[in-house]
């Protein structure tokens, strides 16, 4: 096997050389005048140089055989410069060059070449999509700066004495988003990727309860990402929310407050419970000393009554003017009084409660 591959090897090599041989009997034809036109150009400005290397260029191309059809994918970030290119054929066989443009929502249009002619033709309107240089010289197309509408296909068709060629692009405009990171008043941490081309992607660290959306503008073709955030009950001090694009990556972090209903609950607690705590104790104390000065009011009450001065009489005089029981009493013992007496005075007293009779 080796063997095998060294012997194909010398066998390209001397294909090469054969080649190599041609082009210099060829370039020798053509010395005198190749010369003369090289030195006037030298006094003239030293523009020589340009022409010879386009020249081996074209001579190189000619020896390659080229796909008669070929596509690219470009991926070019806003604003910058790009450059497209036609099929890398002999610059002399070509007859007529054209450059279809096919925009997202507009209708095609084109750039076209004869060189038989050296005429251009063109029915495109944005002047920001340009021949790159002189179509004699160079049929590469320049987009400068890139905007966001000039999303779309672009392909070079090239007829040649040799055949016909193209290439084309499928030209996709990137555009990086806005990256914000904030927190809203219920405690939800909020990551928005807005206005990117294309849709960003969002993550978070450390992982929570997630909701993400996406928006698209229809106008422009970008779109925004937003992903809300909770933690539940996990004390999460800080977040970090990482986006990725294709522009580049990018990641922002907070510091988490806590969330805010919770705050002010507990704030609502810390001030109600001393308030509450507070009243308690003075009710406790009011009730306390209210039924103490109660029961003192009512034991001052029964001990010492209040009495007038004319009525303080000794509890026999008390006892006489009010008790009937011993009115009655007292009326017996004087009525057996006065009978002893009538006795001794030879009379026979009757006694009856309010009547007083004596028979004689």
């Amino acid at each position: 096997m080796p063997c095998a591959w060294i012997t194909s090897d010398l066998q390209l090599r001397l294909i090469l050389t054969l080649f190599l041989v041609a082009e210099c009997l060829s370039a020798g034809m053509e010395g005198p005048i190749t010369s003369n036109n090289s030195m006037q150009q030298m006094d003239n400005g030293n523009h020589s140089s340009d022409s010879t290397i386009t020249s081996s260029m074209d001579r190189k191309q000619s020896t390659v055989t080229l796909p008669t059809e070929a596509n690219t994918s470009l991926l070019v970030l806003v604003g910058t410069k790009s450059v497209l290119y036609c099929p890398p054929v002999l610059r002399t066989n070509v007859m007529v060059a054209t450059w279809e443009i096919v925009l997202r929502d507009k209708p095609p249009c084109f750039r076209a070449f004869r060189r038989d002619m050296n005429r251009t033709t063109e029915n495109c309107t944005d002047e920001r999509i340009i021949w790159a240089s002189r179509p004699d010289e160079n049929l590469a197309l320049l987009i400068y700066p890139v905007a966001i509408t000039h999303d779309g296909n672009y392909t070079c068709h090239i007829v040649t004495l040799d055949g016909n060629f193209q290439h084309g692009y499928h030209f996709q405009v990137l555009v990086p988003p806005e990256v914000t990171l904030i927190q809203t008043e219920n405690g939800t941490a909020v990551c928005k990727a807005a206005a990117g081309k294309p849709a960003a992607q969002i993550s978070w660290t450390p992982e929570g309860d997630c909701v993400t959306e996406q928006e698209l503008y229809w106008g422009d073709g970008t779109v925004t990402v937003q992903s809300a955030c909770r933690w539940g009950g996990h004390h999460v001090p800080a977040v970090f929310c990482s986006v990725s694009h294709l522009t580049g990556n990018k990641s922002l972090s907070i510091q988490l407050e806590r969330d805010t209903n919770i705050l002010s609950l507990s704030s609502i607690l810390y001030i109600i419970l001393p308030i509450f705590t507070i009243l308690v104790i003075v009710g406790s104390i009011w009730l306390l000393k209210s039924n103490r000065y109660r029961k003192c009011k009512f034991k001052k009450t029964e001990h010492a009554p209040v009495v007038e001065e004319d009525e303080m009489e000794p509890y026999a005089s008390y006892t006489e003017k009010n008790n009937p029981l011993y009115d009655i009493t007292n009326r017996v013992k004087t009525s057996q009084v006065l009978q002893s007496e009538a006795d001794g005075m030879n009379l026979r007293t009757i006694y009856v409660p309010g009547v007083l009779h004596q028979d004689k």
